[in-house]
């Protein structure tokens, strides 16, 4: 999309405009996004601990984490993404367990089991759980009741009412788990457009055909650096350097540091530069060991368009 309409499109055979994709990680940026708009509403606070209630017990550390932590994937918890990332096997990390094994049943209160492994804000840990658990504090705003089919009511209609039917994202489908929990780490289900539409949203800065909907000030913290990790803002990749050791998930080397993206396993992708007025969707299934190469093409596809200030 360049300058908000679509100007390229394709598909692959049995694929069209109407084909619903997984989302993967993609969902994470989505559910910063819903943070924000109760944050708006001063229903939630960026800088306070956490509504979590498994947390408030007294002298529990977890109980010092707070929503900005929690956003910038800095909690401090003890959470494994990746089975190479902590020696495990595919059956033990932590995101696998949650979504498909023991903690299916009710992903938020495996991931907020999980015990400290720094204080909160000292480390960077991508964690599918830790948006697990922004999803719970989305749930438990906006109902105290803890009936699963009230939960996925409240939220369903929260998602649709704030997001998807101001951005006219019709073909979108949240995912949610056995227990009522939006599942915002990885489970959506949209079109290729409707993704366009959300990155374009994030473009405009929260706004949409000139109604502003999510604060400025939110997207702004969403893009902005976190401590921990430059590449990293509020539930968004940013087209910088990481620190020594960590993969470069974008292409900092080429395009400006103001393109953002959400970027989903296997290759899901939205990567927006605003300074080009342009979103670019990708969707896919692409091995790791070919990802890195993909997403350098993308970056090269969009060096084609003109930096305006």
């Amino acid at each position: 999309m360049y300058q908000g309409k679509i100007i390229a499109e394709r598909y692959g055979e049995g694929y069209d405009e109407d084909t619903r994709f997984i989302s993967w990680s993609m969902a994470k940026s989505f559910t910063g996004a819903l943070i924000g708009f109760l944050v708006a509403d001063g229903r939630l606070v960026l800088d306070d601990p956490a509504p979590v209630p498994a947390w408030q017990r007294p002298g529990d550390p977890r109980g010092d984490i707070t929503l900005r932590q929690l956003l910038h994937m800095s909690s401090g918890l003890d959470h494994t993404e990746l089975p190479e990332e902590g020696g495990k096997t595919v059956f033990e990390a932590d995101t696998n367990r949650m979504l498909f094994l023991d903690g299916a049943q009710d992903t938020a209160a495996y991931a907020e089991a999980r015990p400290m492994e720094a204080r909160p804000g000292e480390k960077f840990e991508y964690s599918t759980a830790t948006s697990i658990i922004l999803s719970d504090i989305i749930a438990r705003t906006l109902t105290k009741s803890a009936d699963p089919e009230v939960r996925r009511h409240d939220t369903l209609r929260f998602i649709r009412g704030r997001l998807l039917e101001p951005l006219g994202m019709d073909g979108t489908y949240p995912e949610f788990g056995p227990n009522g929990t939006f599942l915002g780490g990885s489970f959506i289900h949209a079109t290729a457009r409707d993704y366009g539409k959300f990155g374009e949203f994030l473009r405009n800065n929260g706004a949409r055909k000139g109604a502003q909907h999510l604060p400025v000030s939110w997207v702004r913290f969403m893009k902005a650096s976190s401590e921990n990790d430059p590449a990293y803002g509020g539930h968004l990749w940013l087209n910088k350097r990481r620190p020594e050791g960590r993969n470069q998930v974008l292409f900092p080397d080429n395009g400006p540091d103001t393109i953002f993206a959400a970027l989903g396993h296997l290759g899901q992708q939205i990567v927006v530069s605003p300074e080009q007025q342009l979103t670019v969707v990708r969707l896919g299934k692409t091995q790791d060991d070919v990802l890195a190469p993909m997403s350098a093409q993308i970056g090269r596809i969009m060096a084609l368009f003109p930096i305006r200030g």
